[in-house]
């Protein structure tokens, strides 16, 4: 089971991209084709003779970048390693791709090589969302759609329930909107009109969530639905709020030597908190909604956040993702 990945595209170079797909081969038994500079690429691959038989090389040296304009770039650059990546799941040579780089532009490229789903209206990103019970939330658009219609978010909460049962491991996932307030009414338009399509649906839909639902355990919640406006608002002030804590703690920290001791002592807490709630256990975010399966990932993932997203894609066409959505839609929709 061959997985592409995008292998140019992250914001520290090869290094990671190399030795998470060297992970993946020795962990998951996974097959890996890197797109990207092959003089590059086989430096850092010749570390590790004992995997050269698990991983491909396509060669390119067109990358888009954080400044291109993704869908101008993805018909410009041809050779462009997303493109060439998503390419090998068109032709059938890999079951997924994986890309840390422009969100945009890895979009643009999965829906103009792979196309939609049948009676999918709009592909959303489904980010996970750590959680202090050690499971993850769905939160689905988190930057796809700026603007929607209350449609599009009945089918993100179909595609987001199929991601949380089949990828996550949550049996009976249950479904909300995100609003301003728990009460029926609360809301705008949009999310009103999807409230009363969605409690319709034969699912465990739970009514309107706030934003700290997604994070705490208060109010049960798997899959919070938004448009992609909101949505990435809330997926920023999250990665804020969570950096400026352990930035903060850190300099507390450094400042007492009482407290020193104190976190001396408590590191094996802090490390298991730190793991709980790190992103690269989930590898990425899934574009939900494309005839074929798309991993986003973050620019600076790191070697762990590369192999995860690998085990990730392979689930999901292990699982048969895409089949489901399109089988979801079409009885839902």
């Amino acid at each position: 089971m061959w997985v592409a990945v995008d292998a140019a595209s992250g914001d520290h170079g090869y290094d990671p991209m190399v030795l998470g797909a060297v992970m993946a081969v020795r962990d998951l038994n996974a097959k890996v084709i890197l797109v990207g500079d092959q003089d590059k690429i086989q430096k850092e691959l010749s570390r590790y003779p004992d995997i050269q038989d698990e991983i491909r090389i396509v060669h390119t040296d067109e990358v888009i970048t954080m400044e291109d304009a993704p869908a101008i770039s993805v018909k410009k650059k041809k050779r462009a390693s997303v493109v060439l990546a998503a390419e090998l799941v068109r032709d059938s040579e890999a079951v997924g791709f994986f890309s840390p780089g422009n969100t945009g532009a890895t979009m643009a490229a999965a829906l103009r090589i792979l196309g939609r789903i049948d009676g999918v209206k709009r592909p959303a990103i489904a980010t996970p969302i750590p959680r202090e019970n050690g499971k993850a939330a769905v939160l689905i658009d988190s930057g796809a759609n700026v603007d929607c219609k209350p449609e599009y978010l009945v089918q993100f909460g179909i595609m987001g329930e199929i991601y949380s049962r089949e990828i996550l491991g949550i049996i009976n996932p249950k479904i909300g909107v995100l609003s301003n307030g728990e009460e029926d009414k609360k809301g705008n338009e949009l999310t009103q009109a999807a409230f009363a399509r969605l409690k319709k649906l034969p699912y465990d839909f739970v009514g309107n969530v706030e934003t700290r639902d997604l994070l705490l355990t208060r109010k049960p919640v798997d899959v919070a639905v938004c448009d992609g406006f909101v949505g990435n608002l809330v997926l920023k002030a999250i990665e804020g709020t969570a950096k400026s804590i352990f930035n903060t703690l850190k300099a507390g920290i450094r400042e007492s030597n009482l407290a020193k001791t104190g976190a001396l002592l408590l590191r094996p807490t802090l490390m298991m908190v730190k793991k709980r709630m790190d992103y690269a256990t989930y590898g990425g975010a899934p574009l939900l909604g494309v005839n074929g399966n798309c991993m986003i990932g973050h620019g600076s993932s790191s070697a762990w956040a590369v192999r995860n997203a690998i085990r990730v894609t392979m689930e999901f066409a292990q699982n048969d993702v895409t089949v489901r959505i399109k089988e979801s839609i079409k009885r839902f929709s």
